[in-house]
């Protein structure tokens, strides 16, 4: 640490008085200015203390029971990945867009419908497809239902965690 006496910094002061004040002047100056910067506390020794935290054990309980809650709703709900489906319709009578979903749910049980509002359009897509031969196989199908046409589009799809692939 440097340390640094007024006495000293007048004796240099009144040495250089007579040959160059004003390099006197700024010596003095920058002196006085960083002298503040030094009488600073030390803040970077450590302290040995400690804290004890008293904690509620039914917290540990919560935890385990918030973490198989998870774990549970994860299986439930699945995961996604890229896939494929089934743009059935793309309208912007909110009418025609519900009678179509009730068609899809009624003629393929087995296929979730998604019913999107884009403004100012109407979406419906139908299935989660991973692989386009699937989609290929259901658009032959949804052809006689739809004669607008039934088209495959890129979306994410939802995969069941059993069908999905491990990380």
């Amino acid at each position: 640490m440097l340390i640094i006496h007024y006495s000293s910094v007048l004796e240099l002061f009144l040495i250089n008085k007579g040959n160059k004040p004003m390099k006197s002047i700024l010596l003095l100056l920058t002196l006085a200015l960083s002298l503040p910067g030094l009488s600073q506390i030390d803040t970077t020794r450590r302290m040995e203390q400690s804290v004890v935290v008293h904690k509620d054990p039914r917290i540990d309980l919560l935890v385990s029971k918030q973490a198989s809650i998870n774990t549970s709703s994860k299986k439930m709900y699945g995961r996604t990945m890229r896939g494929y489906r089934l743009m059935v319709m793309n309208t912007n009578k909110r009418d025609e867009a519900i009678a179509a979903k009730t068609k899809v749910y009624t003629a393929f049980p087995e296929l979730k419908a998604y019913l999107v509002y884009q403004a100012p359009f109407f979406r419906l897509k139908a299935g989660n497809f991973k692989t386009r031969d699937e989609a290929v196989r259901y658009q032959r199908m949804m052809n006689t239902y739809f004669p607008k046409g039934v088209f495959i589009v890129n979306d994410v799809i939802e995969v069941k965690p059993e069908e999905s692939p491990e990380e």
